[in-house]
């Protein structure tokens, strides 16, 4: 049994239209400084990243870095009209690898923390 937090930027193509650059930093800038570190402080693997997205795999300490992300994005954001959210979601279960997909069978659980 493992846990797979799935993750994007909520409002992503909104943020991208207004300014690509800056938002394409800006993401840059809070996986580097806020989403990596959370992963590795919580024994977090990255397992596949996609633009906006991410699946990273944990043993046990999932749901207390999805929260502690979302709560240092929500100081980074305060008084900000274009920050950064993140949407994640968590689901708990056996996991298959099979080449290319990754997925997580026989769901016991799913939180959307945001």
């Amino acid at each position: 049994m493992a846990a797979v937090l799935a993750a994007d930027v909520a409002g992503y193509n909104r943020l991208m239209s207004v300014d690509e650059l800056g938002t394409l930093e800006g993401l840059k800038t809070v996986r580097g400084q806020v989403v990596d570190p959370a992963i590795a402080r919580h024994n977090g693997r990255t397992v596949k990243t996609t633009g906006d997205g991410m699946l990273v795999e944990f043993a046990v300490d999932d749901i207390t870095c999805a929260m502690a992300i979302q709560d240092e994005m929500e100081v980074r954001n305060k008084g900000s009209h274009r920050g950064i959210s993140f949407r994640i979601g968590i689901n708990i279960g056996d996991v298959i690898i099979d080449g290319v997909t990754y997925s997580a069978m026989a769901s016991t659980s799913h939180r959307h923390l945001h």
